[in-house]
């Protein structure tokens, strides 16, 4: 039986499991649009801007570690998600977006609402194409979400022109792929992973760097075992927390600009750093040569082009962490001579907890205005850490992720290569739509909320029953703290003068509104917020000059931090 373009990527999608797309319509595809209610086990969720879009779909992949589908039409529908796929892409998240094209006689003519989004997007994408043929259709669709969810994972896009979508041929999806020029290697070298092991039996001074690339390849457990077992404290990067858990004592918090006085002293005198699925980006290493100035670094990661570009590497693995992580497990436990680790560790561990002692995370408590962080503390202890956790971009990001704990991956969501302001509030649409019954909060600065808010609507049309917590300073609070320590205070351009009422703006959309100005009422507005069953904005009057400590001045060693 033959079927149209359009039915056959709804009959693939079907192929692929996918049960939520996040979209905008448009006439470049419409005739999917058309066909769409004939699939009822697709759930479609209609935004009111493609980058909302885009961050849902991005922000159901992290939370539920599937390919995320973001659906638009062409020009500037496609456009609009361009945000989108280069947060998904620096984060490596297995995004699959379906962009509508004009009908390929007309491409190359100008036509209406034409652009070459593949072009546009080639630098940000995984993987993109452009199909000609509706008799190609299912194969790409096939590889599309092979190459998203494989090796290092990321966005790829599949451009649709209208005549595809239109034409008709016999569906039949493939069972398998396999692609010649896309092998990713996921076994470790075993020469590599026993001098791993005989360099973790020397260390004395040992400490586990962690990134996103745990959470993607679900390695987790074994990196906890690893670990508590050779008793090796552990930091990570923004993308990596909740892949330990954070209330352990080995825990010592994130690393980098804005990582904690133990973790950023604790690299600057280890003598074995085990990096493992992260890159080490400049926010984390601050000046190179003086990172990690006496340590021998072991770097794991699936993607071989991460591996010596911006470190010296001594031993590198260019694998799956997962199963390089179990590689080093099943080597230690065959050798026979292992040390006692507690005791060959214990005063390097009673070092780091001497920087734990002398220099955590710290602020001065007031009553009113209520200090950012302690909002942060209070919505860890009333949720227990068991909530759903996303933030826009900024100081708000920066405290929740020091100020909370994570104990499980995929419960902390943010934009951290690309820096994306209006990430949090669609992204957490996309982790509520997953798990519908979970407890989401977006932690959101007034600045950030601001540039994706049209997602209200989309939240209360669905009744998806996201909270918002708006820690309100009135200012680009993160660009003002610079202007304040390293531009002479000049506040150009970072106060936000006319903030919209926040709370009459939630009511607009049909959520629920509340403002909380004192300390003493934190706690019972976040848990009457909390209870609402639909959509709710907090607005939190903040300090509008609080700063975010310790921060390492771009540039500068790790170990050279301003302190409160």
């Amino acid at each position: 039986m033959e079927r149209t373009g359009a039915q056959i990527l709804l009959e693939c999608l079907l192929q692929e499991g996918v049960e939520s797309i996040f979209g905008f319509p448009g006439g470049a595809v419409i005739d999917i649009y058309h066909h769409l209610p004939d699939y009822p086990a697709l759930r479609h969720f209609l935004v009111r801007h493609e980058q909302g879009a885009i961050h849902a779909a991005d922000g159901y992949a992290r939370a539920t570690g599937r390919v995320g589908v973001c659906l638009v039409t062409s020009g500037p529908g496609a456009t609009n998600t361009v945000t989108g796929i280069a947060t998904a892409y620096m984060d490596s998240i297995p995004v699959v977006i379906i962009t509508g094209q004009v009908p390929t006689p007309l491409i190359g003519n100008d036509a209406f609402q034409e652009v070459d989004i593949v072009g546009i997007s080639r630098p940000c994408v995984k993987h993109n194409y452009l199909v000609k043929d509706v008799k190609d259709l299912a194969w790409i669709i096939k590889q599309a979400f092979y190459l998203a969810r494989t090796g290092r994972p990321g966005p790829v896009l599949v451009d649709l022109p209208k005549d595809v979508l239109q034409a008709k041929t016999v569906f039949e999806y493939p069972e398998s792929i396999s692609m010649r020029s896309y092998n990713p290697n996921l076994a470790p070298n075993r020469r590599q992973v026993r001098k791993v092991t005989e360099l973790l039996r020397r260390s004395r001074r040992p400490l586990v760097y962690s990134g996103g690339g745990v959470i993607s390849s679900d390695a987790a457990e074994e990196l906890t075992w690893l670990c508590r077992t050779l008793r090796i404290p552990v930091t990570s990067t923004l993308m990596g927390l909740g892949a330990f858990p954070g209330d352990d004592p080995l825990w010592l918090g994130m690393l980098g600009m804005h990582g904690t006085y133990a973790a950023n002293m604790a690299v600057g005198h280890t003598d074995l750093l085990l990096a493992v699925g992260a890159r080490f980006d400049d926010r984390v290493t601050g000046k190179i040569s003086s990172f990690a100035p006496s340590a021998q670094v072991v770097h794991i990661d699936v993607d071989p082009t991460s591996i010596r570009k911006n470190v010296n590497v001594d031993v590198p693995i260019v694998a799956d962490c997962r199963q390089a992580l179990r590689g080093i497990r099943e080597e230690l436990e065959i050798c026979s001579d292992l040390p006692d680790w507690s005791e060959a560790h214990q005063s390097w561990l009673e070092q780091v907890s001497e920087w734990q002692r002398d220099h955590p995370l710290r602020y001065t408590f007031s009553e009113e205005p209520i200090k950012p962080q302690f909002v942060v503390e209070k919505i860890y202890e009333l949720t227990k850490g068991e909530a759903i956790i996303t933030t826009e971009v900024g100081q708000n990001q920066m405290w929740a992720a020091q100020f909370s704990k994570f104990h499980r991956p995929r419960t902390f969501l943010t934009s951290g290569g690309l820096g994306t302001m209006g990430y949090g509030f669609p992204a957490a649409i996309g982790a509520q739509v997953a798990f519908p019954d979970k407890l989401v909060i977006d932690i959101a600065g007034d600045g950030s909320i601001q540039m994706n808010i049209q997602e209200m609507a989309t939240a209360v049309s669905y009744n998806i029953p996201v909270k918002i917590v708006i820690l309100n300073n009135g200012y680009l609070g993160m660009v003002r703290q610079w202007q304040e320590l390293f531009y002479a205070k000049n506040y150009c351009a970072t106060c936000m003068h006319l903030n919209p009422d926040f709370v009459k703006l939630a009511e607009a959309y049909g959520a629920a509104g509340f403002r909380v100005t004192k300390a003493a009422d934190v706690e019972r507005v976040l848990k009457e917020a909390f209870a609402v069953p639909g959509p709710a904005i907090v607005d939190v009057v903040v300090e509008p000059e609080e700063n975010v400590y310790p921060m390492v001045p771009a540039g500068a060693a790790l170990t050279d931090m301003l302190l409160v």
